[in-house]
């Protein structure tokens, strides 16, 4: 049985710091075990979420030698014998104590999205949808909501707008919701202005860390934001609109006798 040297972070919103640990590891043992092991023999006080242990429920998300991982899925045999192994909460949510932080802002980001709005059916009274279109939105039901893509993403993490960008997690969802082959909610005015798309920088930060291998920024933010473009910034949309608007005033004059 070996022995592994960690630092994990104590204190809540006021402060803390750094403990020294040295953990008896077994071959399999992952992070969250480690952990557990130091709550049950050495700190009982120690506060960690935790869930299913299985990489499904997302809660053990913390940062693991400066890097956002699930503690569940992260074994120790992916740090090198006699290296110490850091264990942090995420960065960019409030802590609560130790490793648990306060993620509620992000169910309210949630909140702000308009839900899915399926058209009308068909005359047989059923709906129709082809399955590359199923296959191109299933990829983002995998999501988790560890909130890893969340704690990486400099927008939130660096520039602190949490004000204006809802972040790559809610930007999935939109994509989950735009993309669905019988939604019929227009969001792409808020995803440019609310949910901040402009403010992304495809980095692909996001993308790195997460554990279900969504292609976030590829086949979610990057479409959202060509959406905006095209939308808003089409030079030839543009002069169709501003045609378009320029007859319109012309007829409004005419028909009020050109005053």
């Amino acid at each position: 049985m070996a022995e592994r040297h960690f630092k994990i972070w104590r204190g809540d919103k006021k402060g803390g710091g750094f403990v020294d640990y040295k953990v008896e590891s077994e071959p399999g043992m992952v992070v969250l075990d480690a952990v557990h092991r130091v709550q049950a023999r050495q700190s009982t006080d120690l506060a960690v979420r935790w869930n299913c242990k299985a990489g499904k429920c997302g809660s053990c998300s913390v940062e693991i030698n400066g890097k956002p991982r699930l503690s569940c899925m992260t074994r120790l045999n992916q740090f090198p014998e006699g290296q110490t192994i850091t264990v942090q909460p995420l960065k960019t949510f409030p802590v609560i104590k130790d490793l648990v932080t306060d993620v509620s802002w992000n169910y309210a980001q949630n909140k702000k999205i308009a839900p899915f709005k399926p058209g009308k059916k068909g005359t047989d009274g059923n709906y129709r949808m082809q399955q590359r279109d199923i296959d191109r939105v299933q990829e983002f039901r995998k999501c988790i909501e560890c909130y890893l893509c969340q704690d990486v993403c400099h927008v939130l993490r660096d520039q602190g707008k949490k004000d204006k960008f809802v972040g790559p997690r809610f930007m999935i969802r939109l994509a989950s919701l735009e993309m669905h082959p019988l939604d019929t909610e227009d969001r792409v005015p808020k995803i440019k202005e609310e949910y901040g798309s402009g403010l992304c920088n495809i980095t692909k930060c996001c993308t790195d860390v997460c554990p279900e291998h969504i292609h976030i920024t590829d086949n979610g933010i990057i479409p959202l934001k060509e959406r905006v473009v095209d939308r808003y910034y089409d030079p030839i949309l543009w002069l169709v609109r501003k045609l378009f608007r320029k007859s319109n005033i012309e007829d409004g004059k005419n028909r009020r006798g050109g005053r």
